[in-house]
């Protein structure tokens, strides 16, 4: 078995495995998509996930570490497989470091039992190479997606019984991120690779107009190395200035959840990701998302304002969620509950004072904290009698479709959350979401509200190592973020 006393050379070990692995798998297809033998035994046995597992046995007290992860609570063998160790190499080597240095850890690095399938290797051109053989045909002689093995069990807390009885490394092993990563591509309509670890959803495209303008001057005259990457996999490099009408000319609208990366050379950029309306969507894009660890997520959509002192245009910064849209009763009870990110809730007040203005009295009438209300019936005020007395004993600020699955995902997953959202109406008062609503006020208040949404992401790459909160974690975590 392979073993490695450095985390540097654990990943060189994953990805000389993982490339080897792949290379064979889409090899073999290739020769029989041409008319070629299927693998033999002996190749298929190289269609495999290489397998990471650190060996922590203390001859020391366990250390007191104030930090929310990289801890090995328990003394044993954790394991986890590994897919594109390239792209992950900065994570791992972070993770890995944090084990080693901490807790003296060994690591090891070999090949696992578990198969690559065959359609999470090839990209869209491979797979048109192979389109007039049967995907049946394929399954039978290559390894095939197995829905037993892309599942959320540690994410969920439920504990998995392995023969060697490693504990988890890190909440997802390389099947649900492969398939993850795939979805991705297909939903967004952009490399799931420009994912960028500062995310911004809304559910109106004008939101995403405003983002395209403000990248797209970034990508244009910023620095060198930005990249603005669009659905349908456009592509807009630094000092382009046919930005803005490469960005907007984007196929977007062949996308379900159309994304914007507004990339940089340190991967620490920004993603933009119009989910659309319903909790529905919200829950599909974090359960992907979630994969590739980002640091926070931040919903800046449209709400109905609920108090007759809010105005269409104003601010409502979310403490808490009335989950009506059941999305995730199933697997976050609604006696979980599901708490504010202190970090992120200051950063948002900080970057909307900041954009609103300095006019103290002008800013508190603007913006409103509380309870936010979310269903997945977009007519739920036709039911408004029978939810009346609820909303009136929740305190509720605002109503919509998204936010409370934004949240309760952040929070099941691990993913700092926050939710800052602009009055587009106000349904108990009138004042309904009709052709002409909105005015010069409410649209002057999306240009706003975005700049607030990137403000903040400023603020918060300030802090960064205070955002993965020890409230984000459960008693038995694995050690990896």
């Amino acid at each position: 078995m392979p073993q490695s006393q450095t985390p540097e050379e654990a990943v060189d070990l994953l990805e000389s495995m993982h490339a080897r692995a792949v290379t064979a798998l889409i090899e073999a297809v290739r020769r029989f998509a041409e008319g070629g033998a299927p693998p033999t035994p002996e190749e298929r046995a190289l269609f495999r996930y290489p397998e990471l597992r650190v060996t922590y046995l203390p001859g020391a007290p366990t250390p007191k570490l104030a930090r929310a992860y990289g801890q090995l609570t328990w003394p044993g063998e954790y394991a986890v497989t590994i897919t594109q160790p390239k792209f992950f190499r900065p994570y791992l080597l972070e993770q890995l470091k944090l084990l080693t240095d901490d807790y003296g850890a060994e690591l090891s690095v070999r090949t696992s039992s578990t198969e690559i399938p065959y359609s999470f290797v090839l990209d869209a051109a491979g797979a048109a190479a192979f389109e007039n053989v049967p995907a049946e045909e394929l399954s039978r002689y290559f390894p095939s997606p197995r829905l037993t093995q892309v599942g959320d069990l540690v994410v969920d807390g439920l504990r998995i019984e392995r023969l060697d009885r490693a504990r988890p490394l890190a909440l997802f092993d390389a099947p649900r991120i492969d398939y993850s990563l795939k979805r991705l591509q297909h939903y967004t309509g952009a490399p799931w690779a420009d994912v960028q670890p500062w995310i911004l959803f809304t559910n109106y495209q004008r939101y995403v107009e405003e983002f395209v303008r403000w990248a797209a001057e970034a990508v244009a005259n910023g620095p060198k190395g930005w990249a603005l990457s669009c659905p349908g996999g456009v592509r807009i490099e630094a000092g382009d200035q046919d930005a803005l009408a490469k960005a907007q000319a984007a196929p977007w609208q062949k996308y379900q959840m159309p994304a914007y990366h507004l990339a940089t050379p340190d991967s620490d950029g920004v993603t933009l990701i119009n989910i659309g309306v319903g909790p529905s969507n919200a829950k599909t894009i974090t359960d992907h998302l979630a994969v590739l660890r980002p640091h926070c997520w931040l919903m800046i959509g449209h709400c109905g304002g609920l108090r007759h002192t809010q105005r269409i245009g104003d601010y409502v910064l979310a403490h808490a969620y009335l989950r009506r849209d059941k999305i995730l009763d199933d697997r976050v009870p609604l006696e979980v509950p599901i708490p504010a990110i202190a970090e992120i809730q200051i950063a948002l007040q900080n970057a909307a004072a900041s954009i609103v203005g300095d006019d103290k009295e002008e800013f508190r009438r603007r913006l409103r904290t509380g309870t936010v209300v979310s269903y997945a019936d977009r007519n739920w005020e036709l039911n408004y009698n029978q939810e009346r007395q609820l909303l009136s004993q929740s305190r509720a600020v605002a109503v919509d479709m998204e936010s409370a699955c934004i949240a309760t995902q952040g929070f099941r997953l691990r993913v700092p959350y926050g939710v800052l959202l602009c009055v587009s109406d106000k349904p108990v008062h009138g004042e309904i979401k009709l052709p002409g609503v909105s005015d010069r006020f409410y649209d002057s208040a999306i240009g706003a509200h975005l700049r607030i949404g990137l403000e903040t992401i400023a603020l918060l790459k300030q802090q960064r190592d205070r955002l993965h909160s020890r409230k984000l974690r459960a008693f038995d975590e694995p050690p990896f973020r």
